[in-house]
């Protein structure tokens, strides 16, 4: 199914993608041509963003909850909101949704299912639809809930750059959502589904919980080289428009490493889908 976002406007700053020898193979802060990302803090911790594109000066506001707040971001960007993508229903990613619909009449709203509320254009795995120039397809990821949808963004514009997904509640950096709707074998066919992106994809997820997350990695996953670097990106301070990719994930995240000895052996080994029950178990649990 393809959907058009014909009127849209022109976002703001994104995360660049020309990577710096310190951030290399890691976090993405540059801003390709044509397209952007503008992260935009609300409350305690969690991400809206704005999906920017540049050349018809148009913007899609990924869960935007607090609406006062993704609106200013917007005007200080000079660009025009022309649509809503909700990546799951639960309240502190849907929750801005009715105030956005009475403050952007016109602008559709994107979900999973008719949890969402103030839903206008409901989506399944593989749908399709287009913010000015830049390409968004829908990957259906359930398991954090059964309507998780995170929306991979590509342009076709100017120079070619590495696109990003918006993950909501599913994939973290270094880690995942908790099974509320789901199974461990979900939630493997959601990252095996995500790690099949390109590489350099930028990962961007629904909240800011790297530094739990790299504690638990540390645990399960010691020896790993991979988290000295993502360790060193946090303790020299990590800017929220600074998000990984796909291929540091796939590195890093203990969640798409089932199969590698350290979490094998600290969740007792087996299959993917029994060693992803005992790891979030494990991560549900820990204190550290």
């Amino acid at each position: 199914m393809l959907f058009s976002l014909s009127r849209i406007s022109r976002p703001s700053r994104l995360a660049s993608f020309s990577r710096t020898a310190a951030l290399r193979a890691s976090f993405a802060t540059t801003a390709p041509r044509n397209m952007k990302v503008i992260p935009v803090p609300v409350r305690d911790d969690n991400y809206a963003y704005l999906l920017v594109d540049d050349a018809s000066n148009s913007a899609a506001a990924f869960d935007p909850y607090d609406v006062p707040k993704v609106r200013a971001a917007a005007d200080k960007a000079g660009v025009r909101i022309v649509a809503a993508i909700t990546t799951h229903h639960h309240h502190d990613h849907s929750g801005g949704n009715k105030d956005f619909a009475a403050a952007f009449p016109d602008a559709p709203i994107y979900g999973g299912s008719d949890k969402i509320p103030a839903l206008t254009k409901l989506v399944k795995d593989k749908d399709e639809f287009d913010v000015g120039a830049i390409h968004v397809k829908c990957l259906a990821t359930p398991c954090h809930t059964q309507d998780s949808i995170c929306y991979h963004a590509t342009s076709a514009a100017g120079a070619p750059h590495p696109g990003g997904v918006f993950t909501g509640d599913t994939l973290f950096v270094a880690g995942c959502g908790r099974f509320f709707e789901g199974t461990g074998a979900q939630m493997h066919a959601a990252l095996s589904y995500l790690g099949a992106l390109p590489p350099q994809t930028v990962v961007y997820d629904g909240h800011e919980y790297t530094k739990g997350n790299l504690a638990f990695a540390k645990h399960v996953d010691p020896e790993n080289p991979a988290l000295a670097r993502l360790e060193k990106l946090v303790r020299e301070g990590v800017q929220p428009a600074e998000r990984t990719t796909i291929g540091d994930e796939k590195e890093w995240n203990p969640f798409m490493r089932l199969d590698s000895a350290p979490i094998q052996k600290a969740t007792g080994g087996g299959e993917p889908s029994a060693v992803m029950d005992a790891l979030r178990n494990l991560k549900n649990n820990f204190r550290g």
